[in-house]
């Protein structure tokens, strides 16, 4: 579909939610996902992927599919992540335009219709831009934190407070399902591809219920992948750093031996010589922790296995995929 010719009123569109454990709030997000597309357009879908969750998500979502075709599931055979659910998402939605919005109703359903306007006035990816965030200050000045280190060290330009809300069109969504990467950065992709891209502000609410799914440490592998993904600057800057170290200690040896011989000073200073081989120590596992870290993403992709593994389907078939998955056969309902 052409810039000239796009209408959301006869649009395919297509609507990707990630679902972990969120039983208590998908009754409200289905009903304002309704009360949206109401007015919008009745030719969409909304394709739940359920990525192993342990309580009755899953079979609210089957339920929500019997009762509106509209509505339909891809379940995990287990728990692969938040992004690799997007990625299986993403891989499935048939959609003319395509939008990513989490379950947790932090992301408004009631902001689709401003990113699909933006779409139609010809933008190929259209991402919410948090203008507000109801959550703990800590948290707040973390996120903060990591989206400019990573527009910072990242070759791509990447969009400050930028999450995976977002729109993107059929062509640029089909260049992102042939990328193969296995443990996916899918904001960072996003942005990879290019494309006419533009921002929405919105203010993020809090959760409706339930508790936040990503920990702490979740939330750092995230940051580190993202990081890892799209800049190998952290690795020159550690040989940089190693470089500075070295033309230090070796311009304080030559010091040393000139005070020696010059001025027959006396070289003391336990204390010192600990805490520079401490500190130097801690220098070298710091180093090697990196390197550590991008060889592990190394043998990840090399390893090539699939990003994630489909045990049903509802609503959808198997053919609508276009990436890497072990999926098994569907229902085809």
């Amino acid at each position: 579909m052409t810039a000239q010719m796009r209408s959301v009123s006869s649009a395919h569109i297509s609507i990707v939610v990630p679902v972990y454990n969120e039983e208590a709030v998908l009754p409200e997000l289905c009903r304002r996902l309704q009360a949206t597309f109401r007015d919008l357009s009745s030719n969409f879908e909304v394709i739940f992927v359920d990525d192993g969750s342990s309580d009755r998500s899953a079979e609210m979502i089957d339920e929500m599919h019997s009762e509106d075709p509209h509505f339909c599931a891809i379940h995990l055979s287990r728990n692969f992540g938040h992004q690799a659910a997007v990625t299986a998402g993403l891989e499935y939605a048939t959609g003319d335009v395509t939008c990513v919005m989490d379950a947790d109703l932090q992301d408004p359903p009631e902001v689709l219709p401003a990113l699909l306007a933006e779409w139609e006035k010809g933008s190929d990816v259209v991402y919410g831009v948090r203008r507000n965030r109801k959550e703990s200050r800590i948290k707040v000045e973390l996120y903060h934190a990591f989206y400019r280190l990573l527009s910072r060290l990242s070759a791509v330009p990447m969009p400050l407070d930028s999450g995976d809300f977002c729109l993107v069109s059929r062509a640029v969504l089909d260049e992102m399902n042939r990328l193969p990467e296995k443990e996916r950065f899918v904001r960072g992709l996003r942005a990879w591809v290019g494309f006419r891209q533009v921002g929405v502000d919105y203010d993020r609410d809090s959760r409706s219920a339930g508790d936040s799914k990503y920990s702490f440490f979740a939330l750092v592998r995230l940051a580190v992948n993202g990081i890892v993904s799209f800049s190998d600057k952290p690795l020159i800057y550690v040989t940089l750093f190693g470089a500075l170290i070295s033309a230090l200690s070796f311009l304080y040896g030559f010091y040393l031996i000139v005070y020696r011989l010059l001025f027959g000073g006396v070289i003391t200073g336990y204390a010192s010589l600990m805490g520079g081989l401490l500190f130097l120590s801690g220098v070298q596992l710091l180093s090697l922790g990196l390197v550590g870290i991008y060889i592990s993403k190394i043998f990840q992709e090399v390893k090539a296995r699939p990003t994630y593994v489909v045990g049903s389907l509802r609503g959808l078939r198997r053919s609508a995929a276009g990436g890497s998955s072990g999926d098994v056969d569907s229902d085809g309902e």
